[in-house]
This record gives structure tokens, sequence and C-alpha cells, in this order.
């Protein structure tokens, strides 16, 4: 009985210290309790975890997040930051309405102040341009002369002047042209045999005290005693009508292709002196 009872207390011990060691579920006598237990949590990966590299000590570990910090770095960096683009402030277009185009300036504090706001100035340059050949009286009598390139290029540098003036862009100064068709139309008007300096002046339709068909093409028009193509151009702003036609004022597009054509006649028929003049203007694509 007693020899049962040793053999018995021996096969137990075996079991004791032999079994951890043999493949059973339990932990190693020099693992932690708590170990067991944070094993069967579940870990949380950014990643697929059977794809990630086992890591062995700290030094891994610490190379691993350095490596995937700086590959979503990387990532980020990729992405356009568009929510911060579309915060950037964007310069208003200048939009110049019908009332503050035929207001008394033209729209000019509308445009300074959109300007203004954002940081940019008036256009500034312009001058003028142009030549023409200063042709004779159609009727050989020497009452009548056409346009100059005196008179085309002082029309032109009023013009640029007052459009800057007004915080318009100016027009090329190779883009004032010499119009020999408004000219016709100017020669027919000045060579009514009326008196009276008014008749045949005005548009297309307008007849001559004679009956004689018209000739030429027609344009915004000006004139009278003493004037110049400076005092015409300053006529065509001031007239509303005319400034809208002429110089656009609520034009926002490019001036690189906008030509203005130009045409003025000296006297008339049959005593109208050299000093009363008439001229023609229009805006074109060119």
């Amino acid at each position: 009985m007693k020899k049962t009872l040793i053999l018995g207390t021996v096969f137990s011990l075996v079991l004791i210290l032999v079994m951890p060691f043999a493949g059973g579920a339990g932990p190693s006598l020099f693992e932690p309790a708590y170990a067991a237990e944070s094993a069967a949590i579940a870990p949380v990966a950014a990643s697929d975890p059977a794809a990630a590299a086992p890591v062995t000590d700290a030094a891994d570990a610490a190379s691993a997040v350095t490596v995937q910090t700086a590959s979503v770095l990387a990532s980020a960096r990729s992405i356009p930051d568009t929510e911060h683009l579309a915060q950037k402030p964007v310069p208003k277009p200048v939009v110049i309405t019908p009332q503050a185009a035929a207001s008394r300036d033209g729209g000019a504090s509308v445009r300074r102040a959109a300007r203004a706001a954002a940081g940019q100035s008036c256009p500034s340059g312009g001058g003028g341009g142009g030549s023409a050949p200063g042709r004779a009286d159609p009727l050989g009598q020497g009452m009548i002369t056409g346009t100059t390139t005196a008179d085309i290029q002082s029309f032109s540098a009023t013009y640029n002047s007052i459009r800057v003036q007004n915080c318009l862009t100016p027009i090329p100064s190779g883009n004032f042209r010499y119009d020999s068709c408004m000219e016709d139309r100017l020669f027919w008007i000045a060579e009514d045999p009326s008196t009276d300096p008014n008749s045949a002046w005005g548009h297309s339709g307008t007849p001559r005290s004679d009956g004689v068909p018209a000739r030429g093409c027609d344009g915004n028009l000006a004139g009278g005693s003493g004037n110049s193509g400076a005092t015409v151009a300053s006529k065509w702003w001031i007239s509303i009508d005319h400034r809208l036609s002429l110089y656009r004022p609520s034009y926002t597009g490019s001036t690189a292709h906008v030509c203005i054509y130009f045409a003025m006649s000296h006297g008339g028929i049959p005593n109208e002196p050299s000093s009363f003049t008439r001229a023609a203007a229009r805006w074109v694509s060119c």
C-alpha cells in the first residue's frame, strides 16, 4: 500500500513538471498571467494584419511607424488641396450695368472700386496713332478737304486719354484707322448746296436738299465750327448714346483686336469755311 502511494505521488509530480512543455494550452511557468489575457484581444491594424511583417523589438517597431508615417504624408501631398484653394480670394469681374455706363462718369467709379478691391490699379498708357491721306474736294471746287494725319492723331490721343481717365483700357495706337467710306458720306453731306449747315446732316436715310442719293458709310457723327479731332472725341464721350456706341464702357474683353475707324471733312458747299468740320467714327473688330 505504501509502495502504491509513493508511485502515485511520483506520477503526479511528473504530470505537473512535464505536461506544460509537451503542447499543453496553459502559459509557461515564466510568463506573467496577464499575457494570456492580452493575447485573447484581437489587434487593431490600419492594413491587413496578415500582410504586416512581425516586429521583433522596439527598434523595429519605431522604424515601422516612421515608414508608415512617411508614406501617409507622401500620399497626402499628392492630393490637391481643393478646399483651401477654394478659400483663396478671387478678384471679382468688373461688371458695368447699363445704368452705370450711362451715368455721368460712365461707370468709372465702379471700375476703380473693383480694381482697388482686387489690389489693382486703373490702366495707363495709350496715345494717338493712325494716318490719313488728306483727300481733295471730289467736286474739284477746292471747298472741301478730307481727313489728315493730324486729324486722326488728335482724335486718337484724346480718345485714349478719355479712356484712361475713366479707368478703361486704351486702344492700341496702331488700331486707329482712317475710313474712306465714312469720309465719302461726310463729303456727300458737305456737298449739299443748301446754305443750312444742318441740311443732309444725320444718319442713314437723311435726304439731301437736291435729292442726290447718299453714298458712303454711316457712323457716330459730330461736327460744327471750330471742331478738331480732339473736340469731337470729347463730344462723343459726353453724349451718352455715342459713348455707349464708340467707347463701349461696359466692354470687358481685350482691346487687342478692337479698331476705331475715323474720318473728318473740312469745309462745305456753298460757303462753309475749312474751320467747319464734320466727323464720323465707329468701333469695329479687326
